[in-house]
């Protein structure tokens, strides 16, 4: 997006903070856009394009900034969009942190911060950004993560072979399918894979049309939920639920044992919001003899073939034929620790670690496993390393656990 001095900048701002929010989109040369987190951020920039300037807090309730400004700046079409980051209190460790990130972070502010002051910042780092930095600057733009070329020739050559040998199995299923139930025989959801990119993700159709607006309705029956449901009943009886953080508890008044944020205008330390959503949701969805699933929905789940319009996906590069699952975007913005988020730098794959070790294990695993799983295969992932997690797949593929 163009900016001038005579028309209105176009701001991302990435938060919580509504009083800041609404003070920015009450400013006369701000059009204001506010997105909660990176994740939806990215989202809505590959959606609708460049904006004229990001405004971000440091402290966010998913990757923090300056890792959201990595990611922007990773891709080229973005790469000279002035990114802003936000303080909410004084620290001047943090300051001279983030002010060291030259190339990601364009400037940082600690509040109070006034809306003039900041109009002339932004339309100076435009002009910068845009004419100067090229010439004066030494530093790229952080390279954005790429399928090694091995990896990426082995899944041309695989998805392409199997989509033509496999084209008579589509055929039929996809006339099955349509005979059964009323809808569309490949359904796409958003997904999210290496480097936290947003997909189109495709399968067959395994459910009936509307499923995804009777999940709320099924959390009860969530397999993974069961183990955080006992754990809430247990603490329930031992009235060990606090409303207050027991470490901030602790320290003087107006203290606070880690980073502040604001949540819906209301302040709560880092470390105590991680804390109160674990306790609230967790985050991967399985739900044992789902009631949304058609007849033909639970053969081609049990035998995976409604995993083959993936092969799609792997052609065109959205995700390898290994690697780590990409996850839906409600799943995906629960992740928000550094520990979680680790799994978005490896590859997103059809197959990987932890649904091999999961079909093996009869289907049941808990969210620590997969993680864990999920962390190790970003790692250490390897060519060698996916030929043998595909020679594992093989037999699991007939067995009857749907995973």
């Amino acid at each position: 997006m163009e900016a001038d001095n005579r028309g209105k900048l176009k701001v991302l701002y990435i938060g919580n903070n509504l009083e800041f929010f609404e003070q920015l989109g009450q400013y006369y040369s701000f059009d204001a856009v506010r997105k909660e987190n990176g994740l939806k951020a990215m989202d809505y920039l590959s959606k609708e394009g460049p904006v004229d300037a990001i405004v971000s807090d440091v402290r966010l309730p998913g990757i923090n900034g300056d890792e959201v400004a990595k990611l922007v700046k990773s891709k080229k079409q973005f790469s000279k969009i002035p990114f802003i980051l936000i303080s909410f209190e004084h620290n001047e460790k943090e300051k001279e942190e983030m002010f060291s990130r030259k190339g990601i972070i364009d400037d940082y502010y600690q509040l109070p911060v006034d809306n003039k002051d900041l109009e002339i910042r932004i339309r100076f780092l435009i002009y910068y950004l845009r004419e100067l930095a090229d010439k004066k600057s030494e530093n790229e733009p952080v390279p954005e993560y790429k399928i090694p070329f091995i990896k990426r020739l082995f899944d041309i050559v695989v998805s392409l072979t199997a989509l033509i040998i496999l084209s008579p199995l589509l055929l039929l299923v996809a006339i099955a399918i349509k005979l059964e139930s009323k809808g569309p025989v490949i359904y796409k959801s958003k997904r999210v894979g290496t480097g936290y990119k947003v997909f189109d993700f495709l399968k067959f159709r395994s459910m009936y049309t509307g499923a995804d607006a009777k999940l709320k309705e099924l959390e009860h029956m969530n397999q993974y939920a069961a183990a955080q449901k006992a754990a809430e009943e247990e603490q329930k009886k031992t009235n060990e639920v606090e409303e207050e953080c027991p470490r901030c508890a602790k320290l003087p008044e107006g203290e606070y044992c880690s980073p502040v944020l604001y949540i819906e205008g209301k302040k709560i330390c880092e470390y105590w919001y991680r804390e109160q959503q674990k306790k609230k949701k967790t985050t991967f969805v399985k739900i044992p003899n789902d009631p949304r699933i058609t007849k033909v929905g639970k053969i081609i789940r049990n035998t995976s073939i409604d995993e083959l319009p993936q092969l799609i996906n792997v052609l065109k590069g959205d995700m390898s034929i290994v690697g780590n699952r990409p996850l839906p975007l409600y799943e995906a913005e629960l992740l928000t620790s550094d520990d979680w988020s680790a799994r978005f730098l490896g590859p997103a794959g059809i197959t990987g670690l932890w649904q091999v070790e999961l079909r093996g294990k009869g289907g049941v695993m808990s969210e620590e496993e997969r993680k864990r799983l999920d962390n190790y295969y970003a790692q250490n992932y390897s060519f060698w390393g996916d030929i043998k997690l595909i020679l594992r797949t093989i037999p699991a593929l007939f067995q009857k656990e749907s995973v």
